[in-house]
């Protein structure tokens, strides 16, 4: 049985760090050694965008080197992977196309397993120790066909007033997939955009952690300025400023996951 194992960052809340997250805890995991693969799954292609820039996007989108023609042409995704700069740690591109994945998938048989179809050559294989699949901002077909692929989700959520708007419709969808794909465990809440000077952080944590429901990362993400310099030059925190505060967050969360996946 293959090793490898597979978390997907999912929230149906945009703006809670997703991709950030995503982007940053596959790049540190690789800086422990682990191999990674990930899979950019949203039209706004930022996870790929974190590695590559835009002339690179749009190579990867005309060669047909994306997440869309695997799926589209329910193909091994072995054949649309691409290596980043960073050693072990390796990525399926997005596309803007991906904006239509949904009606492309409809008509499909078991639609719900496409992505696990294609993804199960490269799992077999048993080379990468994590693969990580960033979600878009919503709770559709796609989405299901993501958890159903995975493990593990984790679902980032940003320390604001209305950080929480939304978790139950969350949490519902995950028992909806859950009856089709048994395997499927939430690994976590993984609190993002913290900002310790202000009330609003503290209730937010205190009560995720007091709900008995579901289980909460111990470390967080503190909002930093490094974070959009990284972004702003394509590259992960983790790697652009090694000991910025937000890096070391980033990696003391991977040593987290590992620890949690390998209990």
């Amino acid at each position: 049985m293959s090793r490898t194992k597979i978390i997907a960052f999912a929230n149906n809340k945009g703006g809670s760090g997703k991709t950030t997250t995503c982007s940053n805890i596959g790049c540190a995991l690789a800086m422990m050694g682990k191999r990674v693969l990930m899979i950019d799954g949203d039209m706004q292609i930022n996870l790929t965008l974190s590695f590559f820039d835009e002339e690179k996007v749009l190579e990867y989108a005309s060669n047909g080197k994306n997440i869309y023609t695997a799926l589209k042409e329910e193909k091994d995704l072995s054949d649309f992977i691409v290596p980043t700069e960073y050693e072990g740690l390796d990525i399926v591109p997005s596309t803007s196309l991906m904006s239509s994945i949904e009606f492309d998938l409809f008509p499909k048989w078991q639609r719900e397993f496409i992505l696990r179809k294609c993804l199960e050559p490269v799992r077999a294989r048993g080379y990468y120790d994590y693969i990580l699949i960033d979600s878009p901002p919503t709770l559709g077909g796609w989405v299901m066909n993501i958890m159903c692929a995975s493990d593990y989700v984790i679902i980032p959520v940003e320390a604001s007033p209305w950080g929480l708007f939304g978790l139950a419709n969350m949490f519902d969808f995950i028992g909806k997939v859950k009856e089709m794909s048994p395997r499927l465990e939430v690994m976590g809440i993984m609190v993002t955009k913290a900002d310790e000077r202000k009330n609003y952080f503290k209730e937010t944590l205190k009560s995720l952690r007091e709900s008995e429901d579901v289980r909460v990362f111990k470390g967080y993400v503190r909002v930093d300025s490094a974070i959009e310099w990284s972004q702003d030059n394509s590259k992960p925190v983790v790697a652009y400023k090694k000991y910025s505060r937000s890096a070391i967050e980033y990696r003391s969360l991977a040593k987290e996951i590992v620890e949690y996946a390998n209990r």
